[in-house]
């Protein structure tokens, strides 16, 4: 694993690196939704807001989780290039968006279900971060063949452990594929439900992974990501029950009209 480049007097860190390739991808991604749906807004603009916004967002989240360590040392935590939280980003990167949809006029819902395969997709690509840099979201040791060690990482460990972030990579492709078949123009969704969508798929996702991840059990045997991820798949359920309502009503209301208007 090699954390950071060394070019010279500078060095560039592997995480940083993976996090651009991410944005670009994410960028290409909501680019192409944009298209198919003959939308005119800005896709570089919104993933660049977005990613800026989700890594402090994610920063915030895990200096939180140890509020004893940041009252200790906030600057080394605060400033350590390591250490983010996939929840807090994703709460202040849903925040971004909505104030984006307003900025180009688009509803908010809307926005969101443009962004999900984006976003889906973005992080994916963005674990490997996590992976070159060795800054210790690996799991638990296996003897499995493609384990490995990450000796020179950032948090090193010489057991050969589960490589996660390649376990999260391929979920989050699949995510992508699933969510852009499902998001298409050709047979539309209620607005909304490709949002609770990739909340479930992504909650379901990361809540496995985390049985073989090393993070501290903190309740009833979970993780914080775990209990975080049962909120996610929690609000992504009530988001499609209530996207389905609204479509239901409005259907139901324009039949009525029709009725009406025949029978006058």
């Amino acid at each position: 694993m090699y954390p950071f480049i060394h070019i010279g007097r500078f060095s560039v860190g592997t995480f940083g690196i993976m996090l651009w390739l991410a944005a670009v991808a994410a960028c290409w991604i909501l680019y192409r939704n944009f298209r198919r749906w003959g939308i005119d807004a800005d896709a570089i603009s919104v993933v660049a807001v977005s990613t800026v916004a989700g890594v402090l967002g994610s920063k915030i989240w895990h200096v939180l989780e140890t509020p004893h360590a940041l009252m200790r040392h906030p600057a080394d935590l605060l400033f350590d290039r390591a250490g983010f939280a996939w929840y807090g980003g994703l709460i202040v990167g849903i925040l971004t968006l909505l104030w984006q949809a307003r900025v180009y006029k688009l509803g908010a819902l809307q926005m969101l279900d443009l962004a999900s395969p984006a976003a889906a997709i973005g992080y994916g690509v963005g674990r490997l971060g996590c992976l070159v840099s060795g800054d210790g979201d690996y799991g638990i040791p296996t003897n499995l063949p493609w384990g490995m060690s990450f000796p020179h990482g950032l948090v090193p460990t010489f057991q050969r452990v589960h490589p996660t972030p390649i376990y999260e990579l391929l979920g989050a492709l699949l995510i992508t594929w699933i969510l852009w078949r499902r998001g298409g123009p050709e047979r539309p969704k209620p607005l909304g439900q490709i949002t609770g969508e990739y909340l479930i798929l992504t909650g379901i996702a990361r809540f496995l992974v985390e049985f073989i991840r090393i993070n501290p059990r903190i309740l009833w045997g979970m993780t914080n990501a775990q209990l975080a991820s049962l909120g996610a798949i929690g609000f992504g359920l009530g988001l499609i029950l209530v996207a389905r309502a609204r479509t239901g009503a409005k259907a139901t209301n324009s039949e009525r009209r029709t009725a009406t208007a025949h029978s006058t």
